[in-house]
């Protein structure tokens, strides 16, 4: 995602909201069509973008419940279009805390938006009728809903039982946090100073904000890139706090045989895109030779142009991991840090269409190709050096169970100490994590492999 679009939108300025309406509709129907959400908001026109994502988003993260609402509101599925829009306002209006706008309001621009669309003209005399039914009886038919766990939790119901079976004590803490807006959170460039420093920085430009990391800082408010102090010369990144761990775990304590750091460490960030992590991990060892290295090649653009904000270098690789012989020049490196793809089951506070696009069979089927990185790229780690796997996800099939198949089947790899699974606004973090990680963030998996050496293995 847009790294400056991350929160709620202020309404577009002379836009009517009926617009507003009918752009965020489209972008629900093409999430349930299946297309992934950017896409569909790059197709949006530029003026109403921002707020379409807005609405959009508040739509998908409460989609399960709106979906309930209109079983109960009628007897007939209606096309497409007209469903998308009537569960558009659905979602928005349901909980009237959480509407953007009046339930009224939302309603009648949701009858405009229907009858100035070809696509749902012949149905506008349905939405109305059902949206004014659920202003009439939306206790009564909310809480006909609250029995549905799909209704409950806005998420499918195959995730809801996965999610019971992982963490049977965090399951609904974790699918509650799922539904609220993520925080935009920053990384302080240490290069260009300290983050004490940075988030005075932030303070005398008037934007609120507070420090909840080595390097991490929290935004009151979520807003555009560009209004940072410093943003273009590289004083600050946009990343989550729980993404913020990857370097500095990779990094800590890494030596060679014979107990020394290496001067130069080379280092392999596998896939890459778009180089957020490779970035920290040259603010914190500049030293370094980085190799960054990703399967999309207008992805590998977005690494070149991530280090070229921030004043850094890495040798920038479009290339599939999992086939080092195409890329791979022999000589071994010192660290790997493989983030790999996965369901992105933990960032759907940022991308709350993922719930709705993953299937149940995805997590084999992405668990097979996290296998095949970790097979392909074990061997280009010297002895004594290490791997670090994460993944943006909070299911265990693709966290500790691959940790446990990988282990089993590779006698040279021993687990370091880290924060195994991170869960949105869980409390108990396991070892590893520093004590002032807040836990307002999104769900990660961190697991760091050390290669043993026959001359110096690991008590």
């Amino acid at each position: 995602m847009n790294a400056g679009a991350q929160g709620a939108s202020a309404p577009a300025a002379g836009v009517p909201l009926w617009r507003q309406l009918q752009a965020a509709a489209g972008v629900v129907q093409a999430v349930r069509q299946g297309t992934s959400a950017t896409p569909a908001l790059a197709a949006v026109p530029a003026e109403l973008r921002s707020a379409a994502q807005a609405l959009a988003f508040q739509a998908l993260r409460h989609l399960g419940r709106a979906e309930a609402l209109r079983a109960q509101l009628a007897r007939r599925t209606p096309p497409p279009s007209a469903d998308a829009l009537l569960c558009t306002a659905l979602a928005l209006g349901w909980d009237e805390a959480l509407a953007p706008y009046e339930p009224f309001t939302l309603v009648d621009q949701a009858v405009e938006a229907a009858k100035r669309e070809r696509r749902t003209a012949s149905q506008a005399s349905f939405v109305n009728a059902c949206l004014r039914r659920f202003l009439r009886e939306r206790d009564a038919l909310v809480a006909a809903t609250d029995s549905q766990p799909v209704a409950r939790w806005n998420h499918r119901g195959w995730w809801i039982q996965r999610l019971q079976h992982d963490h049977p004590g965090h399951w609904a803490e974790v699918l509650q946090a799922n539904n609220a807006q993520a925080p935009m959170v920053l990384r302080a460039n240490v290069l260009q100073g300290s983050t004490a420093a940075a988030l005075e920085l932030l303070l005398q430009a008037g934007i609120e904000a507070e420090r909840i990391g080595e390097q991490a800082i929290r935004l009151a408010r979520a807003r555009p890139v560009h209004e940072l102090p410093q943003w273009d010369r590289g004083r600050f990144s946009v990343q989550d706090a729980a993404a913020q761990l990857a370097a500095p775990l990779l990094l800590r304590g890494l030596e060679l045989p014979g107990g020394a750091a290496p001067a130069r460490p080379r280092i392999l960030d596998a896939c890459a895109a778009p180089g957020g992590k490779t970035a920290h991990l040259l603010e914190l060892c500049p030293q370094a030779e980085v190799v960054a290295l990703d399967i999309d090649p207008v992805r590998c653009e977005r690494i070149t142009q991530t280090l070229a904000r921030l004043g850094m270098q890495a040798r920038v690789v479009a290339a599939d991991a999992a086939r080092p012989a195409d890329w791979w020049d022999g000589l071994a490196f010192d660290a790997v840090l493989l983030d790999a793809p996965c369901t992105a089951s933990g960032i759907v506070r940022r991308h709350p269409d993922v719930r709705w696009l993953r299937r149940a069979a995805d997590l084999d089927t992405l668990a097979r190709q996290q296998a095949r990185l970790l097979d392909a790229l074990w061997p280009l780690v010297r002895p004594g050096g290490r791997l670090l796997y994460c993944t943006c996800s909070v299911f265990r099939a693709e966290g500790e169970d691959r940790m446990r198949t990988f282990v089993a089947h590779n006698t040279d790899a021993f687990l370091l100490p880290a924060p195994g699974h991170l869960l949105p606004r869980a409390q108990a973090w396991g070892t590893g994590v520093p004590d002032n990680l807040p836990s307002d963030h999104d769900g990660f998996f961190y697991a760091l492999l050390h290669k043993r050496s026959s001359a110096h293995p690991v008590a």
